[in-house]
């Protein structure tokens, strides 16, 4: 299994912006994330599943909560989908 690194989520999100021109993750992709980083997914939904990865990087689960104006973290992998 792949290593699971900041490094790793920046290649991804250059990909899709790159390849598909959007900077948002589909569920899949996210899953593959959450794989790497020994993350059992099973039916998480996206929101769940985010925020799970957050909390094994040790951050604040704040994804989709309402508060992406003003949590500060303009380079976080999830911005664009966040609310």
């Amino acid at each position: 299994m792949a290593q699971h690194t900041e490094e790793s989520e920046v290649k991804l999100l250059n990909t899709l912006t790159q390849q598909h021109g959007r900077t948002t993750m589909k569920v899949e992709e996210i899953k593959v994330i959450a794989a790497e980083m020994g993350i059992n997914s099973g039916k998480l939904k996206k929101t769940e599943l985010v925020r799970a990865i957050q909390h094994a990087e040790d951050n604040n689960r704040c994804f989709d909560t309402g508060s992406s104006y003003f949590c500060g973290q303009d380079d976080c992998l999830w911005r664009e989908d966040c609310d």
